[in-house]
């Protein structure tokens, strides 16, 4: 259905002839009050579209999130206990409808589907976050953990009563003083082979486990990151099954400790653990990657212990596109209700002198929200892609395939290094923007959005911690640079930060433009133009050739800076440690720079593969409005490097502006697409009656 909205029919507009043509997508559909071709949005055609082959898990996800809403007010009104147990039993129940199970096998519960796993996933955050982070950890991190780490026993083991909710568990990897540095772990699982058993220890103050949701209350049992020593060898950072609790109370050895109030989440309860020589069973350890015999030998098919860390870590992605994608969803919680107020909220008697106007009739109301929503579009398609390469990825048997099998090729490890890199990236920005949007959105309603009521006081709160959490995003985004530099070479998991700064220095710069994967540098972006320069500023704004060539050189030229600066850091002889410390901030730009590049691809291709219509107009619009805003906020960066003119600058800015203009008949529509059920908007004063 086309909006209903009222829309002023006076509204200040340029004229016809301003308005710069779309060459690849030709306008359709009804015309405005200046005659323009005005694009119409069906909302279940547009939901269709962003729900995708997952429409029907959603759906379910949603009807579920209905029948429970009720938890959004009584995580106001309950004690930390009640609210804690709350959630819990609201988990479990969930377990019981299959829900939360669907990637794990089906033997044991699931329906072996990662792709619908992260859908359902990500259609939760809609709810209550805290019962979201709560399914992440019982059935994403623990639950993943024993499924991708560990071996046939421990599927038979444990993943029923995992998936079933019978068996709640954590996933022990954090230390209070190492975060994102795993390697450097304080716990050590030394091995008695006299036993045989492992000696779990806590080895120093800062060596705490931290921040482990189910921990401070309902878990029982704990994958537990520790150094793995045998024979007097280190073997490097393993996991294995612990039990923390037995009949409730703490299990032996253990000391368990609540972290307390948080700024948001307080139903989940995370807590600390520490280890005073817990022992535990040969078999606890998970062993897909590396065995110990009972005779105390260490055995594994991946002989560089640098290279199997990263292979286990690399099994667990699965985490990032669930955060990345949770944090989205809580952005279009956001907006929805930002610019479902902005419809109804009138304010100043601006262009009649008898009624108030609408507040998304104000341009700079519109600047605020449109854009974000456009953004929010353009990271859905991004997401929509992350999660399909998850899926074929992790769908041999349910796991992921192992750089130990024999048939294991080149293009399979390349696959997945560019994959963990898609997930870090995808992560940081989608996250990020969620911090972003809810603030922005929260202001937009004024006073209004003050009140807890209205949901951005736990939205703010809640999604804080997406953006340091399943990994620091300046940490991730170093992850991407690090693959983009080294081209994802097989020496991609043996290298540090410093190693990284002498593989890139030791090549020439051109050698490593041309073992990234990006395009080939453009020159001059003018001839991508459909016979434009700067004698005319607007020519080719709306050509998506354009837009994606401007986010290609941004990112081609900044990495190549980077590698430029790291070779000259070298031969000037300054530390590895020095040079890298100095190109850290180039470093983020430049990968920053590629998942953007990502994301604008990813948008296009969305509006691309849709047939000639108003719903690929519309489309159109808000692609269009994302890659100029985007080219807009960083325009002194393109005007240093000689790619925008004044002139044009500003004409990108004017284009914004129009853009605006004409999606705004159309914003009720693009939030209603988005499918957040009426009942999770709460908002009663802001969003009105279903």
């Amino acid at each position: 259905m086309a909006t209903d909205v009222p829309v002023r029919t006076d509204e200040p507009t340029d004229e016809p002839s301003d308005e710069p043509t779309r060459a690849s997508r030709p306008e359709h559909g009804h015309r405005d009050d200046r005659g323009r071709a005005q694009a119409q949005v069906d909302v279940a055609a547009l939901r269709a579209v962003l729900d995708g082959r997952y429409a029907e898990v959603r759906d379910r996800v949603r009807d579920q999130l209905t029948e429970h809403a009720g938890v959004l007010e009584e995580a106001e009104t309950l004690g930390t206990t009640e609210y804690r147990d709350r959630v819990r039993d609201l988990v479990v129940e969930m377990a019981g409808t299959g829900q939360a199970g669907l990637g794990f096998p089906t033997e044991h519960g699931g329906a072996a589907d990662i792709g619908a796993s992260l859908a359902a996933f990500e259609t939760l955050a809609f709810g209550d976050l805290s019962v979201l982070v709560k399914v992440g950890v019982q059935f994403g991190l623990f639950g993943g953990a024993v499924l991708q780490l560990g071996t046939q026993r421990h599927h038979d083991r444990y993943l029923s009563d995992i998936v079933s909710g019978r068996l709640l568990g954590c996933f022990a990897m954090t230390e209070t003083g190492h975060g994102s540095n795993v390697q450097a772990l304080g716990t050590v699982a030394t091995y008695d082979p006299a036993a045989g058993e492992f000696v779990i220890t806590s080895t120093r103050p800062d060596a705490w486990k931290d921040y482990i949701g189910n921990a401070a209350a309902h878990g029982e049992i704990a994958v537990v990151f520790a150094r793995l020593v045998v024979g007097g060898d280190d073997r490097g950072v393993h996991a294995l099954l612990v039990p923390i609790r037995v009949d409730g109370e703490p299990a032996p050895g253990v000391t368990i400790e609540d972290d307390g109030p948080k700024m948001g989440l307080n139903g989940v309860d995370n807590g600390r653990l520490w280890f005073d020589e817990v022992r535990v069973p040969r078999e606890a350890l998970l062993d897909r990657f590396a065995q110990v015999t009972a005779e105390g030998d260490y055995v594994s098919d991946i002989e560089n212990p640098d290279r199997r860390f990263f292979t286990m870590l690399g099994t667990l992605v699965q985490g990032r596109a669930c955060v990345g994608g949770a944090g989205l969803s809580a952005a279009k919680v956001a907006i929805t209700i930002a610019v479902k107020y902005a419809l109804r909220r009138r304010q100043f008697e601006a262009t009649s002198k008898d009624r108030e106007d609408l507040l998304l009739d104000y341009g700079l109301h519109q600047r605020r929200l449109l854009p974000l929503l456009a953004r929010t579009y353009a990271l859905h398609c991004a997401q929509s892609v992350l999660v399909d390469e998850v899926h074929a990825v992790f769908s041999t048997d349910g796991t992921a395939p192992a750089d130990a099998d024999a048939d294991a090729g080149a293009d399979d490890e390349l696959r997945r290094r560019e994959l963990e890199s898609r997930a870090a990236g995808t992560k940081a920005l989608a996250t990020w923007h969620a911090t972003r949007t809810i603030q922005e959105a929260r202001e937009a309603c004024g006073g209004a959005g003050y009140l807890a009521v209205n949901r951005f006081a736990a939205l703010k709160a809640d999604t804080d911690v997406f953006t340091t959490f399943e990994g620091d995003n300046h940490v991730l985004l170093q992850l991407v640079a690090k693959g983009l530099l080294t081209a994802y070479s097989s020496d991609f998991e043996d290298l540090d930060q410093f190693g990284m700064v002498k593989f890139v220095a030791g090549l020439a710069v051109e050698t490593v433009m041309e073992r990234t994967a990006v395009h080939k540098v453009i020159e001059r972006l003018r001839d991508v133009l459909p016979g434009g320069d700067d004698s005319d500023p607007e020519s080719g704004l709306l050509d998506t050739d354009y837009q994606l060539a401007m986010y290609r050189f941004r990112e081609e030229h900044t990495l190549g800076g980077v590698a430029r600066r790291l070779k000259r850091g070298l031969d000037r002889s300054m530390e590895p440690g020095e040079v890298f410390s100095r190109v850290q901030d180039h470093v983020i730009a430049a990968a920053r720079a590629h998942v953007e590049r990502l994301v604008l691809e990813a948008f296009a291709e969305q509006v691309r593969s849709q047939p000639d219509g108003d719903l690929r107009d519309a489309l159109g619009l808000l692609l269009d409005l994302h890659a100029l805003s985007g080219l807009e906020a960083d325009r002194a960066w393109f005007m240093e490097h000689g790619r925008l003119s004044s002139q044009r600058s500003k004409a990108i800015s004017r284009e914004v502006g129009r853009l605006c203009r004409r999606l705004r008949p159309l914003a009720g529509d693009m939030v209603d697409a988005f499918g957040v059920p009426h009942a999770l908007l709460r908002s009663p004063d802001l969003v009105g009656p279903a």
